[in-house]
């Protein structure tokens, strides 16, 4: 009933999806479910198998567009954050992580899927799909908590970047194929996938030469002559976004690495910060076709016939990627916390597992029955390592005991950021601006202060106190710290959102002060009365909050300038 009254008019096509997608959203959001969750859910309730109100892409090329413009948006977003310095120093784990994964999964998967009864090329085909990890997933759910900027995050999206590199050799390699088979030739099409593997390098690495010409010479000036102009401002970096990934997709490699580049090539100028915040909300809308069109792939028959396959396969990916990614990390020297978060992101397929499979089926190789097979995987894996990473401290809190095979590796990568000697008399964790003000002032006054913070890029190249990684949010952090001496420790991180996110690192942070017998005091920063009422039943010894105390201080200068000093 509904599909015939939005037949024929996109635009009513369009509203009634954002209907479904803001009632189920609601619907959600009511019961605590991530909105990830949510917006994969519509995908099978407005997609043919029920209502009918969206298709594949396709039978909806439109709807796909607005999906493809969300995914070059968010990665762009991405190469805004993305530190060049950074990727040299985490390439090689980067690297060995994100090949070893893909190693790991493709010979069990394969082995797996012939246990089942799988012929041998059907096998192979849902074994490499089951390799790659959705890159726009992983970013979003890392980017709503605040940790795109953590190590792990870093090291995930290195690994991520690696896979997407294999995913477009692989279909380049299918296209080769395809293209011998509509020849006749099968041999041509053997040396036509390396000429089309050799092309793809080549002008990957012209485009890369050239995003780094532009940093050098044309992205600073570029940007600072359109910051007069909010409104062109946001109009250029969506074309620039596009425009990267339509040529990314011309020169034979993924939308989703032309993006990535775009936002690199705009990442050192002033202006990064205003174009992020500016394009989040665009984002995240057009990022709602892309769950939509995930989700409306299931093909509801074929799934049913293939519950006990699709359930096993996905408790794979669920358990076998993170460990193998954990165990690599930690033979690279890392700590096991940071191995494991890391190996959550991976546990799950990416869209790229459904196209190559869909491609193994125009192609001949495999049957529908498989895409039905890797689509069902898709939704259990994406969905429930949403919960897994939304809920990634306290799942590690649960994991940690039963992964004592990883215990007593030393974290040389990370216990090598920065010195920690026994006579610091504050600590401070969080070295953003406020947090980062307070220690140089404290240190400035002659207060010998330690600064922790988990981002990696904080931790180098600032004068005055000294600086190491840690994340709050792991007590062993806490257990190591000197602490015999310290009389202060500030916490001048930010709470995060609640809800499916992860616990309040401040709760976390005082609750481990605690467990190792901290006796010093502990200043919190806070967001309003409750938020400082909470702190204090917490342990807090003293609130912060930057808002207010800044416009106090602000106050009590003018006045002074004005010879009418206010009392404190």
């Amino acid at each position: 009933m509904i599909a015939d009254l939005i037949e024929g008019s996109l635009f009513r096509e369009v509203t009634a999806i954002l209907v479904v997608a803001a009632v189920v959203a609601l619907v959600g959001m009511k019961l605590r479910q991530p909105l990830i969750v949510s917006f994969i859910a519509v995908g099978p309730l407005v997609g043919p198998s029920a209502l009918g109100l969206a298709g594949t892409a396709e039978a909806d090329p439109h709807l796909h567009l607005f999906a493809e413009l969300g995914i070059a948006l968010l990665l762009f977003l991405v190469g805004l954050k993305l530190d060049l310095g950074l990727v040299r120093t985490l390439g090689p784990v980067a690297l060995m992580t994100g090949l070893g994964q893909v190693g790991f999964t493709s010979v069990f998967g394969f082995l797996i899927c012939l246990a089942l009864g799988m012929d041998w090329v059907t096998s192979l085909y849902i074994a490499v799909a089951l390799t790659f990890s959705s890159t726009i997933i992983i970013v979003k759910l890392l980017s709503d908590k605040r940790e795109v900027d953590s190590l792990h995050g870093r090291i995930a999206l290195g690994f991520l970047i690696v896979q997407d590199i294999v995913v477009v050799i692989a279909m380049v390699v299918l296209s080769a194929i395809a293209a011998g088979q509509a020849a006749g030739t099968a041999t041509s099409g053997t040396g036509g996938a390396a000429g089309e593997i050799a092309m793809v390098f080549f002008w990957g690495a012209v485009m890369v030469a050239a995003s780094l010409a532009i940093i050098r010479w044309v992205a600073t000036p570029l940007t600072r002559m359109l910051a007069g102009s909010p409104e062109l401002l946001i109009a250029f970096a969506v074309a620039w976004a596009t425009l990267f990934a339509a040529v990314g997709d011309y020169l034979g490699f993924s939308k989703e690495l032309g993006g990535l580049l775009a936002g690199v090539t705009l990442a050192s100028t002033p202006l990064r910060e205003t174009l992020a915040s500016r394009l989040s909300p665009l984002r995240d809308f057009l990022l709602l076709f892309f769950f939509v069109g995930l989700g409306a792939q299931l093909d509801l028959g074929l799934v049913l016939a293939q519950v006990p396959e699709a359930l096993l396969l996905s408790a794979f990916v669920l358990v076998g990627n993170p460990l193998i990614v954990l165990a690599i990390m930690a033979a690279l020297g890392y700590a096991k916390r940071t191995g494991f978060l890391a190996g959550l992101t991976v546990a799950q397929i990416s869209e790229f597992s459904l196209i190559f499979v869909a491609m193994g089926v125009t192609l001949g190789h495999v049957g529908p029955e498989a895409l039905g097979l890797t689509t069902f995987v898709g939704i259990v894996t994406i969905a429930s390592s949403t919960y897994m990473i939304l809920n990634s401290h306290r799942l590690w809190a649960v994991c940690e005991p039963w992964l004592g095979w990883f215990a007593g590796r030393p974290a040389r990568r990370e216990d090598a950021v920065g010195p920690v000697g026994p006579d610091y008399d504050t600590i401070v964790f969080g070295m953003g601006r406020y947090g980062g003000g307070i220690a140089q002032g404290l240190a400035a006054r002659g207060h010998r202060v330690l600064g922790v913070d988990f981002d990696p890029t904080v931790t180098k190249g600032r004068g005055g106190p000294d600086l190491i990684f840690g994340d709050a949010s792991d007590p062993e952090l806490v257990a190591g710290l000197p602490l015999g001496p310290v009389r202060w420790v500030v916490l001048a991180v930010p709470p995060h959102a609640g809800g499916m996110q992860s616990d309040d690192p401040r709760l976390t942070l005082l609750e481990a002060l605690r467990a190792v017998g901290y006796r010093g005091q502990t200043a919190v920063i806070i967001q309003g009365p409750d938020d400082a009422a909470r702190m204090h039943v917490a342990g807090a010894d003293l609130t912060l909050e930057p808002y207010p105390d800044a416009a106090m201080r602000a106050a009590d200068r003018i006045a002074a300038a004005h010879g009418k000093v206010i009392p404190a």
